[in-house]
């Protein structure tokens, strides 16, 4: 039999996790960084696509690159936090297949040729290695600020592709989350979550 989390492990990762709109002057070093992504990468995708493409906003310069893009509610919290990670995902990402699905490298054919199965394969499994982003910071005691609210096409000409990282990929921005050391200061009372009844079906 698995074990499973302490009752203090699962308060960590859900129960008393918060996402962030306010930052404590604290720093988050690479090594941090490095070690959210080790954990992320381990997380299930399909046919192990892997298609998430993080960058990482540590210095006031990459900041103000963003700040444009962003809605207007956004701007403050984001210039606080330590570290923004830009979440996105390579919609090629079955060129990748014949090395991560070796079992089966023929697989990188089957996608080939069909931009819209790509696409929606890419956006679920991106989106999949980018809720295993948010546990894996909380888990390695940083909190979390994942946004919406953003010009995906400015914030994609001006972070991916030939002009910024990951050159020769088709990488498309997914969310936005803003990571560091949280001020409970900041924090907005917790809202309310709808119980089983209303999500869940049992059959």
């Amino acid at each position: 039999m698995r074990e499973t989390l302490s009752e203090q492990g699962l308060d960590l990762l859900f129960r008393g996790a918060r996402s962030q709109n306010g930052w404590l002057d604290k720093a988050v070093d690479d090594h941090t960084l490095r070690a959210i992504y080790d954990l992320v990468r381990w997380g299930p995708t399909s046919t192990n696509g892997c298609p998430a493409r993080i960058v990482f906003l540590r210095s006031a310069e990459a900041k103000a690159r963003l700040l444009p893009a962003l809605a207007a509610g956004n701007v403050e919290k984001t210039q606080g936090a330590p570290v923004t990670a830009i979440i996105g995902y390579d919609a090629d990402f079955h060129e990748q297949l014949p090395r991560l699905f070796p079992h089966n490298p023929g697989m990188r054919d089957w996608y080939a040729g069909q931009p819209q199965v790509t696409d929606t394969a890419a956006l679920r499994n991106g989106s999949l290695q980018g809720g295993y982003f948010i546990l894996a910071a909380r888990a390695l005691g940083l909190d979390c600020g994942p946004m919406s609210g953003f010009d995906a096409a400015r914030v994609e000409a001006e972070f991916f592709g030939n002009a910024g990282s990951f050159p020769g990929q088709r990488v498309r921005v997914n969310f936005l989350c803003n990571l560091g050391y949280g001020d409970p200061a900041k924090l907005f009372p917790r809202s309310p979550r709808l119980a089983f009844e209303e999500s869940c079906a049992l059959l």
